[in-house]
């Protein structure tokens, strides 16, 4: 039994809706509470019970807003937001659930609700991006307007940039970074309205949010940093061994190839798994069997077909390897920090990754005997925050810091 659930799927799901709250994005009452109104294994009743406890405090925020208590209502849309994505996650896939645009819309209308009670206001910009636009928001650390650090964040495969604030923007705006998250292609509504999916290319996504980044007079140029978490810990250092106006790289975790990812965190058949990419859609039944009988490997795969477009899992062994690191990592110049952690399969190459780079590197491990053990450190972000930060203090404050990749 874990914290909320015996299920091991909707367990990680509570758990990371608990996990902001350090940053007030969560409050341990009202997520015991949701969770004990869920069914086991009931994608409706998980639904229900965290869009009714979202409805409730937007409810309660706007009677704080109407009779003027700000600081009430930003909090009360902060925690909706969190828990409208919450309540959308086990709908993740394609053809999309009309519940999931209907959460996603309702995550995204409480956060703006709250951003603009923040101070220093938080402000929703629009990226240019090959003929659409990508969301993001700007934190600032201060409204004295004077050049700042920025922090770049970019999220993986079921983020959004709204979740984004809680993982990223509050402890660097803490510690006098300004930060700009954002969605890119194959995530939040670049995913849900515009219908673009992933790249492996991220550094012509990234290119860009620095561009815009750059028109900022609030912005130091000399010091732009990059972090990307969850499956943005392969996207990140892949940006910045394109995107040479980067002063700092941050992966959390560290990745290195998805193919050689899927190929050793799958259950496949041997036989199957040696010859990846290269398989005959029939060697995979047994396979797609096994997805079928496992509710969380489910979620995983039907995930990642709607994120890249795709229509089977063997289209996405076929595609895999492009989202690789080989011959990129030694092209990345500027300072870079590598994350693992002990229980998270995702980090399972992030020495490799460390290994490969030529560019000033520290690898920083997280352990469970710390608290930090899981996924992107979601239930200690507070000491991930701490080691990463610092680490970005010294690295700016270092002589040379000025366009270290030039």
């Amino acid at each position: 039994m874990g914290l909320f659930f015996a299920d091991p799927l909707f367990e990680r799901f509570a758990v990371r809706a608990l996990s902001p709250a350090l940053y007030g994005g969560a409050d341990f009452g009202e997520c015991f509470v949701a969770a004990s109104k869920i069914a086991p294994g009931d994608t409706d009743s998980w639904f229900c019970a965290w869009t009714a406890t979202a409805d409730r405090l937007v409810q309660i925020a706007e009677s704080c807003a109407t009779a003027g208590h700000a600081v009430s209502a930003r909090e009360a849309w902060l925690r909706a937001s969190n828990y409208y994505r919450t309540a959308w996650l086990p709908l993740f896939a394609a053809p999309v659930d009309p519940r999931l645009v209907e959460a996603f819309d309702r995550e995204s209308e409480a956060f703006a609700r709250a951003a603009a009670l923040m101070t220093p206001a938080v402000e929703a910009v629009e990226i240019p991006y090959e003929g659409t636009s990508l969301p993001g928001y700007f934190h600032r650390a201060d409204d004295s307007g004077q050049p700042r650090p920025l922090l770049i964040a970019t999220n993986g495969y079921d983020a959004t940039v709204h979740e984004a604030h809680f993982a990223h923007a509050v402890a660097a705006v803490r510690r006098g970074y300004h930060c700009l998250t954002f969605d890119g292609p194959g995530q939040g509504r670049p995913l849900i309205h515009q219908g673009l999916v992933f790249r492996p290319d991220w550094e012509a996504v990234v290119g860009p949010v620095v561009d815009h980044a750059l028109s900022r007079p609030e912005v130091d140029p000399q010091r732009i940093a990059l972090i990307g978490w969850s499956f943005g810990g392969y996207l990140a250092p892949r940006a910045a061994s394109g995107e040479h106006r980067l002063a700092a790289c941050i992966a959390d975790p560290g990745q290195w190839d998805l193919l050689e990812a899927l190929r050793t965190n799958l259950p496949l058949p041997p036989a199957v798994r040696e010859r990846l990419p290269e398989i005959d859609p029939a060697e995979l039944e047994g396979f797609e069997a096994q997805i079928r009988s496992n509710p969380s490997l489910q979620w995983t795969v039907r995930r990642a077909l709607w994120v890249h477009g795709l229509d089977s899992i063997a289209d996405y062994f076929r595609i895999a390897g492009d989202y690789s690191l080989r011959g990129r990592a030694e092209r990345i110049r500027c300072p870079t920090l590598v994350a693992w952690a002990e229980g998270d399969p995702i980090a399972r190459f992030a020495e490799q990754l460390h290994a490969a780079l030529r560019c000033p590197r520290t690898l920083v491990r997280f352990t469970a005997a710390e608290g930090a053990g899981g996924h992107c450190e979601e239930t200690a972000r507070s000491l991930f925050h701490q080691r990463a930060y610092d680490w970005l203090d010294a690295v700016f404050a270092s002589p040379g810091a000025a366009h270290p990749c030039r």
